[in-house]
């Protein structure tokens, strides 16, 4: 068996399983042990751009979980250090970066960087693809990028925020530079992603973890022609994920290319699913704060999320966020065997 033929890529191609396929995001990295003795003296971004390192980071937790994908890591600011802009990952904070991009002529400045740069760049990343790919069979690898309102909004604010205001501003105040910045964005992420692809990911995923900060008008309008442009080159089944997103769901169908829509545990898969409609999977929804609850609490809501994700086209099960740094990883294994019935306590 080939990862086209998997059980992740035919739930994107909208077959119905016995049971959902079942990654999580955020699997590779720091709630694995095994990950934190790795990382000991290399800095985020280096990880990220050391071949051997990215892999064996990625593969770690399709050993340890025998989850059915492994998601590539790396760092939705990646390639914009591929393209030249300094960005830096500060530890208990985030990106950060050197000259926030706030004005129409700091819109000029980085968008003068041909997005093709970030392709000419991609060597370290299409390396660790291939030597993931080598060591996953018939595993499907799952390739990101970051949407352009999230990445925008780092660059505006110039580091991490939580309401968005400069970006959220921007749309308005300098439509004109908003679009030119958020296309180029999405050429970057664009480029990216077929940097992954082409080296062998079977699946991408568009993160867009500040989407839930926007109207419904102001996604319309300003991001989701974008976050569309960032997805259309992809030549492998897409996947589209947001944070707080429920009132911009059936728009981040992105007019119909998006094969699965991640939904966060807010809103319940069946209620997802009557929104988004029979032609598009859905993925999720486990609340990542249930991960510390008790197993028999988890349980439960997990049975609970398989059976409300019957009602779409198909499920694919993940977490509705990414695993908390303090998760014990055995709580992620013991999902997995559940899901594939391997747990005593499904027996």
């Amino acid at each position: 068996m080939t990862a086209d033929a998997s059980a992740l890529v035919r739930a994107l191609r909208g077959e119905r399983l016995d049971r959902p396929p079942v990654w999580f995001m955020r699997q590779a990295g720091r709630s694995l042990p095994e990950y934190r003795e790795l990382r000991v003296g290399t800095r985020m971004l280096d990880a990220c751009l050391d071949p051997a390192l990215a892999a064996e980071i990625t593969l770690q937790p399709v050993r340890r979980h025998g989850v059915d994908a492994a998601v590539f890591f790396s760092d939705i600011v990646i390639p914009l250090r591929l393209a030249g802009v300094e960005v830096e990952i500060e530890p208990g904070r985030g990106p950060v970066f050197a000259a926030p991009v706030r004005t129409a002529a700091d819109v000029a400045r980085i968008t003068a960087i041909d997005p093709d740069a970030v392709a000419a760049a991609a060597d370290p990343i299409r390396d660790a693809v291939r030597l993931v790919v080598g060591e996953l069979g018939a595993t499907p690898l799952i390739g990101f990028a970051g949407a352009p309102f999230t990445l925008a909004a780092y660059l505006v604010e110039g580091g991490p925020s939580k309401e968005h205001l400069r970006a959220r501003a921007m749309m308005h105040a300098d439509p004109a530079a908003w679009h030119a910045l958020a296309g180029w964005l999405a050429a970057v992420s664009r480029a990216f992603l077929g940097a992954q692809v082409a080296a062998g990911a079977a699946v991408v995923q568009l993160f867009d973890s500040w989407a839930g900060s926007l109207s419904l008008a102001d996604y319309r309008e300003f991001v989701a022609p974008h976050s569309r442009a960032a997805l259309e080159g992809a030549t492998v089944p897409r996947i589209h994920f947001g944070v707080g997103t429920a009132h911009l769901l059936a728009d981040m169908r992105l007019d119909g290319i998006a094969d699965g829509v991640g939904v966060d545990w807010r809103t319940p898969l069946d209620e997802a699913a009557a929104v988004l409609g029979p032609e598009v999977t859905v993925q999720g929804n486990v609340d990542p704060a249930l991960l510390q609850a008790p197993w028999p609490v988890l349980e439960r809501h997990v049975r609970d999320v398989i059976a409300r994700g019957r009602a779409a086209r198909a499920h694919i099960l993940n977490l509705g966020h990414g695993v908390p740094p303090e998760t014990d990883p055995t709580v992620l294994t013991r999902i997995v065997d559940l899901v594939h019935g391997r747990d005593a306590a499904a027996a």
